[in-house]
């Protein structure tokens, strides 16, 4: 057995913390999540760094928030010159192992993927299985992303994307590599819409504890132009409860559908023998409206606790000590990365702001943070951060209001920042009114301009000052040199021209700078 243990990463996409049955749904199901409670840490306040895909991974698979790299949008993925949790766990020694959908690594850099992982899982499958459809295109449904019940080829289950892709991580866990430990990123669809699930997974939803959607935006809630324009765009506003149930019923099952996932790879590790040397964390990008607000899906500019509120479930190898169960201090997706590290024994290429959650882990009376952030939007005129089509993408597809919402130049894809702690939440708009929310009374109506919170809202505003300042950049490690080598071989020249043809000639052997080079040979003379 390695001394290091495996590491397993199930990621899946649009999961919301309330979804899970041990976070208090009792419609949910989730048996498999809820058991790896008895022997882990499950975070009920934990908040994701951005609320679509890619920046959200960009964050939490380097421990730095998305302003830090201009990482706002669903087309800037990390490229060559930033270290990456893949590429620290390979160069430390790890076997990595990713499925196609990681949505984190520039696709067109092939050999970015290769100096990050050792091994890339392209089998998505061959049955998505049919479903109910979109409707007819001027109902109320044909936004909705509500597909229904998804009929199998064969079977029960359809071999889609997530099942095919679970299954081979199970096959690489029995044919692991026998010299490294196992470092694997198991990406998923579920539960992100289209709302479709197979009646197996559906069946087990107990429709009637459904909790009632959060009523739709009303005129004074002082809410911002995305929500509003989304609540009347997407055309779910307007169903009535039992629709809305049906659709969240889903979506719930699709959770549930995860959940047989991640028991597929307990059980895999468990007959492997390796369960108790191996770390397994469970964790969201970012929520889903799910009818809340009269909004299906989400918006990459607004910061309800349906969209940034997710699931964080970590249960660390043997021997790690912690008391296992609930935490409820606040944590965000940066300090995954942060606990990776430590459990892995995986060194850092750069600096980063996660905080290792061991400690909590142990000790639930140890607060991590005092606040947590999510951030989101584009200034006006800055079209790159929108987002577009994609070549060969259907017009009219359900993305297109949102998309339409983006495209405008009037502030409703404002660049926004929320900063949360546990009694207020507080949200900087750049071009439209501001968001003050007291979460003991929801988030339907924003109190920005209630005088009685006016120095809470002051407070707020200096938290998120000294926030922006202290994570606005990174210094690199790595220092570079301030002239180039011929610079200094030719000051070298001047004195002693053999010496410069030595330290030359070392560079050329090497492939190292001049000052290694010169490190080097003063060391053996």
């Amino acid at each position: 057995m390695n001394s290091r243990p495996n590491i397993i990463i199930i990621n899946p996409d649009q999961m919301r913390a309330d979804s899970l049955h041990h976070l208090g749904n009792e419609a949910a199901y989730t048996p498999n999540m809820d058991k790896l409670t008895q022997d882990g840490v499950s975070f009920s306040q934990a908040f994701c760094q951005n609320p679509v895909c890619t920046p959200s991974r960009c964050s939490f698979l380097t421990g730095l928030y998305p302003h830090v790299n201009g990482h706002r949008t669903m087309s800037n993925l990390l490229k060559q010159h930033e270290s990456n949790l893949f590429r620290e766990a390979k160069e430390s020694g790890y076997y990595v192992w990713m499925n196609a959908r990681g949505d984190s690594i520039a696709g067109q850099d092939d050999h970015l993927h290769e100096i990050s992982v050792d091994e890339v899982c392209y089998d998505m499958g061959d049955d998505m299985g049919t479903d109910e459809g979109r409707g007819e295109k001027e109902s109320d449904r044909y936004f909705s992303f509500y597909r229904g019940i998804v009929t199998p080829k064969s079977g029960l289950i359809a071999n889609n994307g997530d099942y095919a892709y679970t299954k081979s991580l199970c096959e690489r866990i029995i044919n692991r590599p026998s010299d490294r430990p196992l470092f694997a990123f198991l990406g998923l669809m579920d539960p992100h819409p289209p709302y479709r699930v197979e009646r197996e997974f559906l069946d087990k939803i107990d429709a009637e504890k459904i909790k009632p959607r959060i009523r739709n935006i009303a005129p004074g809630d002082n809410k911002p132009k995305m929500e509003q324009g989304l609540m009347k765009g997407l055309g779910v506003s307007g169903w009535d409860e039992e629709r809305i149930r049906q659709l969240r019923a889903v979506y719930l099952a699709q959770c549930a559908r995860v959940d047989y996932l991640v028991g597929m790879i307990v059980d895999t590790l468990k007959e492997e023998g390796i369960y108790d040397n191996t770390a397994i964390f469970i964790l969201s990008d970012h929520g889903d409206y799910t009818g809340d607000y009269g909004i299906v899906e989400k918006a990459q500019n607004c910061f309800p606790d349906c969209l940034t509120n997710v699931p964080l479930l970590i249960k660390p190898p043997a021997g790690v000590d912690i008391d296992p169960g609930i935490n409820d201090n606040l944590v965000e997706l940066v300090d995954f990365y942060a606990t990776v590290l430590d459990l892995g024994g995986i060194k850092a290429e750069h600096d980063h702001y996660g905080k290792s959650l061991l400690p909590t882990m142990k000790d639930h009376s140890r607060e991590v943070r005092e606040f947590v952030t999510c951030e989101g939007g584009r200034r006006l005129n800055e079209p790159q951060a929108m987002e577009r089509d994609n070549p060969g993408s259907l017009a009219g597809d359900e993305y297109s209001i949102r998309k339409a919402l983006q495209a405008k130049e009037d502030g409703t894809h404002t660049k926004a920042t929320m900063i949360r702690d546990k009694k207020y939440k507080y949200i900087r708009r750049l071009y439209e009114s501001d968001e003050f929310y007291v979460l003991n009374e929801g988030e339907s109506i924003n109190r920005i301009d209630d005088p009685f919170y006016h120095d809470e809202i002051l407070r707020k505003q200096m938290q998120m000052l000294t926030w922006y300042q202290e994570t606005c950049d990174i210094v690199p490690q790595k220092d570079d040199q301030r002239m180039q080598n011929e610079f200094y071989l030719r000051r070298i020249a001047m004195r002693d021209p053999e010496k410069a043809d030595l330290i030359r000639e070392n560079m050329r052997r090497s492939g190292k700078n001049f000052f290694e080079t010169l490190a080097e040979m003063n060391k053996q003379s």
